[in-house]
């Protein structure tokens, strides 16, 4: 792993980078090699990507996270550039997020630590009482992040832990836009690849129930199965480790505040925004695809004129009865 840079906050088990390749065929002397060299090759032929050449390692996790085929790995790539030429300005490019106010209510950082199943802990603190502009910043932020995990880090997918405890839980709600939120899991899923094992909301509030609602719309069935709902940090250290978990969460590690500020040092780092402004020229020109079918809104789910889509009746219902809790 000697690509990972020095000041990432990435650890990883001993067995991580053995276990991924063996677990998906790819650790027999020069599988790995070969299966690089065949994306590499077919990047090239590809005339409707702008950028043509990508890092090895870069491609290598790419065909781990898509379970070792390169086939996966093909369809990844595609739609991940597809995805920065469909949203260059709403979710990707280079941004002063150290500036945004939003972020000092709203953060979440991929934990430094790994499950011993190797998967990587995002963790997410919403204590905003307002939003004056919907969630944009954090969008932004958010796949910043996701760009350093597809070129420095190594896992078997998400586990996300998203806390609601000191939220303003209405507030938030009011300001869920679902098309966003069905786009940012789209490029998650289907452009990064990611591979999500759980999601656990914090809160004692009954209220969190609209939120639960809300993601079950735009997440798939199986995805939305692994929903689970905490009244507090107990439960969740009976799912993950303690060593994983923030010292203020009841864990051994580093404040989640003390992390993301770490974070976004790293993120806006020269060495980063140099990666992120490059990567995100890997965009497709959709003239030259050689493709029947040339819409790249088919990645979406939902055609572009539903964008001002709101939450519908069953959320406002949860929302009345998280009012008379």
């Amino acid at each position: 792993m000697e690509s990972i840079p020095k000041d990432s906050i990435f650890e990883f088990n001993p067995d991580t980078l053995e276990y991924l390749r063996k677990q998906y065929d790819l650790d027999k002397p020069g599988r790995i090699e070969e299966a690089i060299n065949i994306l590499e090759e077919w990047i090239k032929k590809q005339n409707h990507f702008v950028v043509k050449e990508f890092p090895r390692d870069y491609l290598e996790r790419a065909i781990i996270i898509s379970k070792g085929s390169v086939e996966r790995a093909k369809t990844k790539l595609d739609k991940i550039c597809t995805f920065r030429t469909l949203f260059p300005l709403d979710f990707f490019g280079v941004y002063d997020v150290k500036n945004s106010p939003l972020l000092d209510d709203l953060y979440g950082i991929f934990l430094p630590k790994l499950t011993e199943d190797h998967y990587r802990v995002y963790f997410m603190k919403n204590k905003a009482k307002t939003f004056k502009t919907g969630f944009i910043d954090f969008y932004r932020y958010f796949f910043m992040q996701c760009e350093y995990i597809q070129a420095y880090d190594y896992c078997n997918g998400l586990i996300l832990v998203i806390d609601y405890t000191e939220a303003n839980v209405m507030e938030t709600v009011k300001w869920f836009n679902l098309v966003d939120l069905r786009e940012a899991f789209s490029i998650v899923r289907e452009g990064y690849g990611m591979r999500i094992k759980g999601i656990h909301f914090v809160s004692g509030s009954r209220a969190v129930d609209a939120i639960v609602v809300i993601f079950k719309q735009v997440l798939s069935a199986k995805v939305a199965g692994r929903i689970h709902v905490h009244k507090n940090m107990e439960t969740i250290l009976e799912v993950i480790d303690k060593d994983i978990i923030p010292v203020e969460y009841g864990g051994n590690e580093k404040s989640l505040l003390e992390l993301h500020k770490k974070n976004l040092e790293i993120l806006t780092s020269d060495s980063f925004t140099s990666h992120l402004s490059e990567i995100s020229k890997a965009q497709t020109n959709e003239h030259l695809r050689i493709s029947s079918d040339n819409q790249p809104n088919q990645y979406l789910g939902l055609p572009g004129s539903f964008r001002a889509l709101s939450v519908d009746q069953s959320v406002k219902m949860e929302v009345s009865k998280g009012h008379k809790q």
